[in-house]
């Protein structure tokens, strides 16, 4: 098992990458102490089952250079295969500025494919890789050092499974016709708006339940100093000011340190120093909002306007469009784009691109009353009105 640690071994092996047509990727990093992603290890392999084809890169060795790998991640030639990628592309983007494409990620191939929703790398490697992953290594602090063998091996395990996993999705894709629909699946992986967190909008994380807006505006504005002051550290969100205590001091509008105490649910360290001072100041701040600054909570759809009747057919529908298709129905449309639809919303993402073949146009025609659904056997089928 190949550890690289340095520049020049890292540099020789995304040589030979570049005579690939695809690399797999993955990460190992910590994130219960800190606000941005620690990345401990990155897990590399190129085709072919020579022990030298998979390597593990200590990322956490000083002065260790990465631009070799930044550059396969730009080369248009070969495609990085992820599985369930979003958090590795935040880490690798929030370094960098780069995303690596073209890309391939095997758990939307996956749900693409018939294996359902948010499909776990281990359930592929069984199916379609033939083998099994010892997990006692799932838990590893990645940070610490030295690395035991059991752990290298299980690091490197997320990567040279990867290899057969994404041969034979790919190979099915290609056969059906559908690689165009992952790849419009991978289109928000690789926009930085997915990753750019704007401390401004931060409060619509939060879920409450008034739709006061100056309540919002005090919640908007403690939400705003929060996500800056936890950036500023690098710690956790939680490690400023939880939710609850948020949106405790959002209701109770202390004006002064006296008054802060008085919070329930606030850490102790939040009652005094710089975290005080900052609440006292956005709560201030949020006071302050002029009426017509003051943001609004985005509605779902009026539950008074959905057609109950009609959402259930829909999802009759939608199941049975998912089981004719081998699709993942979470992927085609989720529960609150069929309540959408049934109350008369047609700016849903359902109603675009391979999702509207495969269900919106049925689903459009069962709306106007086109189609009704009927039973044969086991099977739910459409048949027109």
């Amino acid at each position: 098992m190949k550890t690289i640690t340095k520049s020049s071994e890292l540099k020789d092996f995304c040589d030979r990458a570049t005579n690939e047509k695809y690399i797999t990727i993955d990460t190992e990093f910590l994130r219960e102490r800190t606000y941005f992603s620690k990345l401990c290890l990155v897990q590399l392999a190129i085709p072919g089952d020579e022990d030298e084809n998979a390597v593990i890169v200590d990322t956490l060795v000083k002065n260790l250079d990465l631009a070799p790998l930044y550059d396969i991640f730009q080369n248009q030639n070969i495609v990085k295969v992820f599985h369930a990628a979003r958090q590795d592309l935040e880490i690798f983007y929030l370094a960098s500025g780069i995303f690596p494409y073209p890309l391939f990620d095997t758990q939307i191939a996956a749900m693409v494919c018939g294996f359902g929703d948010q499909v776990a790398y281990e359930t592929l490697v069984r199916h379609l890789a033939k083998q099994t992953l010892d997990k006692s290594s799932r838990f590893t602090d990645w940070s610490r050092r030295p690395l035991t063998d059991a752990q290298k091996k299980y690091a490197l395990a997320d990567v040279t499974h990867l290899r057969v996993i994404y041969e034979i999705l790919s190979e099915k894709l290609l056969k059906t016709g559908r690689l165009n629909w992952v790849e419009e699946e991978l289109k928000n992986l690789i926009s930085s708006e997915t990753y750019d967190v704007n401390p401004k909008n931060s409060w619509r994380r939060l879920k409450t339940k008034s739709n006061s807006r100056r309540f919002l505006g005090l919640v908007a504005s403690l939400a705003e100093f929060r996500e800056n002051f936890a950036q500023s550290k690098n710690i956790p969100r939680y490690r400023v000011i939880k939710d609850d205590a948020l949106l405790e001091l959002a209701s109770n509008k202390p004006k002064n340190l006296d008054e802060l105490s008085r919070s329930r649910l606030l850490l102790r360290e939040a009652r005094q120093g710089e975290i005080a001072s900052g609440l006292l100041t956005a709560i201030k701040k949020g006071l302050e909002i002029p009426d017509s600054e003051l943001p609004e909570k985005q509605l779902k759809s009026d539950k008074g306007n959905v057609n109950s009747a009609l959402a259930d057919l829909l999802r009759v529908l939608l199941k049975a469009c998912s089981e004719n298709a081998g699709v993942a129905s979470k992927l085609i449309a989720s529960a609150g784009d069929l309540d959408a639809l049934a109350a008369g919303d047609r700016n849903i993402v359902a109603l675009n691109g391979w999702r509207f073949e495969v269900f919106g146009k049925s689903a459009l025609e069962l709306c106007d009353g086109k189609i009704g659904l009927s039973v044969a056997g086991s099977k739910v089928k459409t048949f027109h009105l």
